[in-house]
């Protein structure tokens, strides 16, 4: 007896729209690694002129410099973000109904450290060097930990404040949070000196990559 195939159930509208944002963030931060790794001489350029600039304005701005510091290494840390991210895992763990998504967040969280670390030691790109640095930093430049760490650790979290209902008021004030640390943490370490701003900008495409990665595996768990 011939029987008709079983087609799978189709997309829906927002699993296609996630679908496309993840295809066009990878081809962005394909292309923006492969023209750091090429030393691509117009971004280099770009990348040193506004480098120069800020660099200058943070020599000179010692106070404001002074506040990036402290934002940077303690408000805006990636161990800062890493401390949110745990303290969400273990709250979701204390629910039964919440526990594959507990380990969903933990381990997006360490494979995108992971992806992270892999990148910095393959491409190995120098961070900028001063005369007169204001801050220093570790590792390869490409790309900015800080950066792509904020941008995963805000983007799940905001995702599931929506996932479970989250009040208008409470996703929106949350909304602007994550907005301000995202994009703050990345004008601070250029600001600083320690990254190129094509860095932080790598950063939040992957970390935006990553994020909207993981929401297509969670919603195909749908947990």
């Amino acid at each position: 007896m011939h029987t008709q195939p079983v087609e799978s159930p189709p997309r829906t509208p927002r699993r296609r729209a996630a679908v496309r944002s993840a295809w066009a963030l990878a081809l962005g931060s394909g292309l923006l690694l492969a023209l750091v790794a090429a030393e691509w001489r117009p971004l280099l350029a770009l990348d040193g002129g506004i480098s120069r600039t800020t660099h200058r304005w943070a020599v000179d701005e010692r106070g404001i410099t002074q506040a990036c510091r402290i934002l940077t290494d303690w408000v805006w840390d990636p161990w800062t973000m890493r401390l949110l991210c745990a303290g969400v895992v273990l709250w979701l763990a204390r629910r039964p109904a919440a526990r594959w998504t507990a380990g969903w967040l933990a381990v997006t969280c360490a494979l995108g450290t992971l992806l992270q670390q892999g990148l910095k030691a393959a491409v190995g790109r120098p961070r900028p060097v001063w005369p007169d640095p204001v801050d220093t930093a570790h590792y390869a430049a490409f790309p900015s930990g800080h950066a792509m760490t904020a941008a995963v650790v805000c983007g799940l979290l905001l995702w599931l404040l929506h996932h479970y209902g989250a009040g208008r008021a409470v996703f929106r004030a949350a909304l602007a949070v994550a907005a301000v640390s995202v994009a703050g943490v990345g004008l601070t370490r250029v600001w600083l000196g320690v990254h190129w701003p094509s860095d932080v900008v790598g950063g939040w495409l992957l970390g935006a990559l990553v994020v909207t990665l993981a929401v297509l595996v969670h919603r195909r768990r749908r947990v």
